[in-house]
């Protein structure tokens, strides 16, 4: 489902938000212009992660314009009114920082890692790029290109990303998270200035923005650098409401199958359609995630020491559940079989061993184990200012909000087995799943 705003008010005092054992201190608020700012302190080196998500991402494309989020991500880093092509990165580097960018289904970000007396800087020419862009006829042949190569490197030239895009595609039936983020090469070969002005025009603006300021900072320093740079930028008052195509009713198992001569290690995945993380309830998506740890989570996971170790059938398992998410997302089985095991042999020890998981139930020295393991993994991540910042946007650019996501690692652990087998049940369904066989030309499918 489509889901509110990620902060859970407009505020406009700034309000501090512990977590509970006091080592995380967040901070959120509004600017009048509706930008959301989260500060996020951490006091014991001298730099600071600064961030902008914008809640608009490949599946906020138009139709018949796929590629086009990740296009104008490229052509933010060229000029602006008062920065040269390339100036923007350049600066950063010659400050003693680094920048980069990524876009994903739901969310485009564009961060800078400096120190910590450097930030000014980095909200001026950020703020300078979200209403100042200037590209030129050049600028989309050049970078047109670059995105097309791109596609060619991580995706044309790797069969097992093109076998990844058709699992996409026969999932969603009617949502866009069935495109690729990158885009269908026909349409990023017709990509044109319009097309990325356009989308420009309509998403970047600060009341379609989080700004995400980590590491050595006060909030009452951000909230004024803030008002002073982002906060003169108007609002789009024609910002469109954040509405996606949902999926129709999933009724009919789909298979595939994707042979390229490329292709060095043959092997079976499964992804079935499952909820997403939703902001006051979070409580399934938990046991889903959890499913997933012990299912295929590692060495000591149900399905290696099932089918590696007992019965000799795979080389390698795991199971991978994506949660972050605006709209329902999915979870996947993936399995490797040994050599002389065939395709479908694997995936009838694959299935048969999901059904012993549910018939046999959770153990529950295997979830106390992973719940201490999912702790200390937690707390390690806050020495990552990069991480903490990657975690607040991900989540409040998907719909959550802050108390959400301090309330996931208790939500974790208050999980029961009873209620991760009861989430199997509901969501591993054939009629949901697609089931595909990444294959050689000469492969036997028997």
């Amino acid at each position: 489902m489509v889901r509110a705003l990620a902060l859970s008010a407009a505020l406009i005092a700034a309000t501090p938000v512990f977590a509970e054992d006091g080592l995380e201190a967040v901070t959120t608020f509004t600017l009048d212009n509706g930008m959301d700012v989260v500060v996020i302190e951490d006091h014991r080196a001298p730099v600071v992660q600064h961030m902008v998500w914008y809640r608009a991402g490949s599946a906020d494309e138009p139709i018949g314009s796929s590629g086009v989020a990740h296009f104008l991500e490229h052509l933010l880093f060229k000029g602006t009114d008062t920065l040269a092509p390339g100036e923007f990165s350049a600066t950063v580097a010659a400050n003693g920082g680094n920048d980069n960018a990524f876009t994903s289904y739901d969310y485009t970000a564009y961060y800078q890692r400096v120190a910590a007396d450097r930030l000014e800087l980095m909200m001026q020419m950020e703020a300078d790029r979200m209403r100042n862009i200037r590209l030129s006829d050049e600028d989309i042949r050049t970078e047109r290109d670059v995105i097309l190569e791109e596609r060619n490197q991580r995706t044309e030239n790797n069969p097992r990303a093109l076998f990844g895009e058709q699992m996409n595609a026969a999932q969603y039936l009617n949502h866009r998270y069935g495109v690729p983020i990158i885009g269908w090469r026909h349409e990023m070969e017709t990509l044109d200035m319009e097309d990325a002005l356009s989308f420009y025009r309509t998403h970047y603006a600060p009341n379609n923005a989080i700004l995400v300021v980590t590491g050595d900072v006060q909030p009452d320093a951000v909230k004024e650098l803030a008002d002073q740079y982002y906060g003169v930028i108007p609002a789009n008052p024609d910002l469109p409401e954040r509405v996606r195509s949902q999926e129709p009713p999933q009724t009919a198992e789909r298979r595939l199958t994707y042979k390229d001569p490329r292709v060095s290690q043959p092997y079976v995945q499964r992804s079935y359609l499952a909820p997403e993380r939703d902001p006051g309830a979070q409580e399934k998506a938990a046991a889903l995630f959890l499913l997933a740890e012990l299912l295929g989570g590692g060495n000591t996971s149900y399905l290696n020491e099932k089918l590696q170790f007992e019965e000799q059938k795979a080389i390698y398992t795991a199971a991978f559940y994506r949660g972050v998410s605006l709209d329902d997302t999915t979870f996947d089985l993936l399995v490797v079989p040994a050599q002389g095991v065939s395709l479908q042999e694997v995936e009838d020890a694959m299935d048969q061993a999901v059904a012993d998981f549910i018939a046999e139930g959770v153990n529950q020295d295997d979830l106390d184990r992973i719940k201490m393991q999912l702790r200390a993994s937690q707390t390690y991540a806050r020495d990552n200012v990069d991480g903490i910042g990657n975690r607040y946007g991900r989540a409040l650019t998907s719909g959550l909000t802050v108390e959400d996501v301090q309330a996931w690692p208790d939500i974790l652990q208050a999980v029961t087995g009873d209620e991760i087998i009861a989430a199997a049940r509901e969501v591993l369904q054939p009629e949901s799943s697609v089931t595909g066989w990444l294959m050689r030309d000469d492969e036997v499918t028997q």
